[in-house]
């Protein structure tokens, strides 16, 4: 009888601890929508890739675009940055359907208090990357914003970490290490941005959909 009371009592701990880690972390985030943002990253880099006739993948592409005339730097650092612009509004309405969807399955609501801190926190090191990006691409230091971006992206996701999912921070300092490699191998800053951005959100974003929503 003893140990019937015991069990009973652990039983509803744990659902006690369920219920408040429910209440207090964001747990509708959905893991296809890494999926998306990483094909949607690879796309974009295809994209890339073509534009610059195939060159994307030389070590030496970004010092040969800085050494062309004024017109075709200019033309090749808005192409890039437009690009990564769309990548990131696709992938971050990718994100916002799935997490919907992820949240009407599950019966519960997608943007509560949980949502929104996760979402400030996630903003803060990504806007301020996004803009030292800008500052990078303003003097022309095309070769550190593939670096910058992966770090402040590894940032921003641990940072968000504390209100969602603990496994998306194993993703963040990943990015970061990816990051700080890309910063002293700056020729292979692409390369190492589209396994950051495409091959390892789809890895992670499979991951997470095995673990957390395949029923």
């Amino acid at each position: 009888m003893e140990e019937q009371n015991k069990k009973e009592y652990l039983d509803n701990l744990n659902e006690i601890k369920s219920l408040m880690e429910k209440s207090s972390r964001f747990l509708s985030l959905s893991g296809l929508s890494g999926v998306i943002a990483g094909l949607t990253a690879l796309a974009g880099a295809a994209l890339a890739y073509f534009y610059f006739d195939g060159k994307l993948f030389n070590p030496d592409f970004i010092f040969e675009l800085l050494r062309g005339d004024y017109i075709e730097v200019t033309n090749g650092i808005t192409f890039l940055l437009t690009d990564a612009i769309v990548v990131l509004i696709v992938a971050f309405a990718g994100a916002i359907y799935f997490t919907n969807r992820k949240a009407k399955k599950d019966e519960v609501k997608a943007w509560d208090k949980s949502a929104k801190r996760t979402l400030i926190n996630l903003a803060i090191p990504l806007v301020t990357g996004g803009l030292f990006s800008l500052v990078l691409a303003y003097h022309l230091q095309i070769s550190l914003i593939a670096p910058a971006t992966l770090i402040f992206y590894g940032l921003a996701l641990i940072n968000a970490g504390k209100y969602t999912v603990k496994d998306i921070r194993y993703l963040g300092i990943i990015e970061i290490i990816l990051g700080l490699a890309a910063s002293f191998f700056t020729g292979y800053g692409l390369i190492l941005w589209i396994i950051g951005f495409g091959i390892l959100h789809i890895f992670y974003g499979i991951i997470m959909y095995v673990k957390y929503e395949r029923r």
